[in-house]
């Protein structure tokens, strides 16, 4: 099956994608068919804050049909903040959608997780991603530390692949973020924005977290 990436948002999370595809292709003995089209993160995060899921839409259209025409069976899109309008793109897209969100939340069930916090874009967070993970209940981090955790993550996904400088100072944030919501109670933190594996990985973190991206690229998988 032809996998079609919708990737630039953003990079870092496109280049994720790209190479865990590749790796669990191989593991699969198969060969991996995948085209990846180009979206703006600056306009989806413009987009995301305005709350404007049809510009947003539309972007993902003229892209989905673009991958249709290169053989395309589905579309994913590899961005978490990018799905905050994937209901109403699923109304208009030519190709099946690969939804994160769905992957999250039959994962989540399988493993009984009944509270989790989450890290990500500032709408990901208060939205609990979109309302999509119920009955799991999902904490935003409280007071300052949502704005912080936002400007972190945004300042990421700018950077594209950030400096070992920034690495540092923004994987602090998302740390100390982490730890306070384990501490009211979180069962895992959820890595709730696709560009956050150029920070730090799983095993790097003093707290359990759940790998959002890592959990759809497997899912992807199913698919080659």
């Amino acid at each position: 099956m032809h996998i079609g990436l919708i990737g630039g948002i953003g990079p870092a999370a496109t280049d994720f994608y790209y190479r865990r595809l590749i790796r669990l292709a191989a593991e699969k003995g198969r060969d991996l068919e995948l085209t990846i089209v180009h979206a703006d993160a600056p306009t989806l995060l413009a987009n995301l804050t305005a709350g404007d899921g049809a510009a947003q839409c539309d972007i993902y259209l003229r892209l989905a049909r673009r991958l249709m025409a290169a053989g395309a069976d589905n579309v994913v899109v590899t961005s978490i903040a990018g799905h905050f309008c994937i209901d109403a793109f699923a109304e208009i897209s030519p190709l099946p959608i690969l939804d994160l969100t769905k992957s999250l939340a039959r994962w989540l069930r399988a493993k009984d997780m009944a509270r989790v916090g989450i890290l990500g874009t500032e709408p990901v967070m208060r939205s609990g991603m979109y309302g999509k993970l119920a009955p799991v209940d999902v904490l935003a981090p409280a007071g300052s530390d949502l704005k912080h955790v936002h400007e972190a993550y945004v300042t990421l996904v700018q950077a594209g692949v950030p400096s070992q400088e920034l690495r540092y100072e923004l994987k602090d944030v998302f740390l100390r973020a982490g730890r306070a919501l384990v501490d009211r109670g979180a069962e895992a933190v959820l890595l709730g924005g696709t560009d956050l594996n150029a920070v730090f990985t799983a095993d790097e973190m003093a707290f359990p977290v759940v790998d959002c991206a890592g959990i759809h690229a497997d899912d992807i998988a199913q698919h080659i």
